[in-house]
């Protein structure tokens, strides 16, 4: 039988080999929220990789049932309010601690869908579409853990996981093109004369991400109305996550817009340092 531990320590355990980012941020926690945390990092990690790591000889088919099938096991198990999921125990616990929306769900497992059957997004608006399930949603999963002061909060965490998603998009663009995917619009393509395809820096690549840069600014901007909403150690965790996720833009920017021949890390020596900047005794939460 697997216990809560051992299904918390496997979520914090893929939280820390996947996601160092956002695993970094959350020491900026009180413990006894970290591994909610973890929890809802687990849940995506685990449809993220049926999705893209199931391996060569996975078909299309076979990823969407196996995707399917997870989400069904999710929605059973948190009706009956336990699993025997090693994953998902720790899952079902958090949401119905938090009593976060079992929609926010739903609609994360959708845009995971959309991975499988949809490489290109005609308009910034077909974007939002997916961006919805797979980086709004988790501002609005984590704001019952966060405890905002505010439901004014609800839009700003919306457009702050919307920001982190596309700087994701922006350093990831030769990782995506190998999967056959392109997440920066078609039309902004078109309007710049710019071609990923090609895997070069030329003048219009350099347009059309200096654009797209921009435009994810705006959402990370959005979001810090949103920190100011948040209790101290709560806002010091967004505000380190913020900080790093964010800073990828500065990195894409030094790099001259190369995306291409080497892909843009935040060093795990800076990811520290955010968090020790927050933990020192004596200083603020704010970064």
């Amino acid at each position: 039988m697997i216990t809560l531990e051992q299904s918390y320590a496997e979520c914090k355990r893929l939280n820390r080999k996947f996601g160092t980012t956002y695993y970094w941020s959350t020491q900026l926690l009180p413990v006894v929220k970290r591994h909610h945390v973890h929890a809802l990092y687990g849940f995506t990690r685990y449809a993220d990789d049926i999705v893209d790591d199931l391996g060569s000889a996975a078909t299309v088919a076979e990823r969407k049932t196996a995707l399917a099938d997870y989400g069904q096991r999710f929605f059973r198990d948190l009706d009956r309010g336990d699993s025997d999921h090693l994953v998902l125990k720790a899952v079902v616990h958090t949401v119905r601690a938090f009593r976060i929306e079992p929609d926010c769900f739903h609609r994360f497992l959708r845009s995971m869908a959309m991975d499988l059957d949809t490489a290109t997004y005609e308009t910034f608006d077909d974007l939002l579409v997916y961006t919805d399930g797979s980086a709004a949603v988790i501002g609005e999963m984590m704001l019952p853990i966060l405890e905002p002061t505010s439901p004014e909060a609800k839009p700003h965490a919306r457009d702050l996981g919307i920001g982190f998603q596309l700087s994701n998009f922006w350093r990831d663009v030769n990782e995506d093109l190998d999967r056959g995917r392109v997440y920066i619009p078609q039309e902004d393509l078109r309007k710049f004369g710019a071609d990923p395809w090609l895997r070069k820096v030329t003048p219009e690549w350099r347009d059309v991400m200096a654009f797209e840069i921009a435009r994810a600014r705006r959402y990370c901007e959005s979001g810090d109305i949103g920190i100011r909403m948040l209790p101290p150690k709560s806002a010091a965790c967004i505000r380190g996550a913020r900080s790093l996720y964010c800073g990828i833009l500065g990195q894409i920017e030094a790099a001259g817009y190369d995306v291409f021949s080497q892909r843009v890390r935040v060093p795990t020596w800076k990811k520290l340092a955010v968090a020790a900047r927050v933990l020192r005794p004596g200083r603020s939460a704010c970064l």
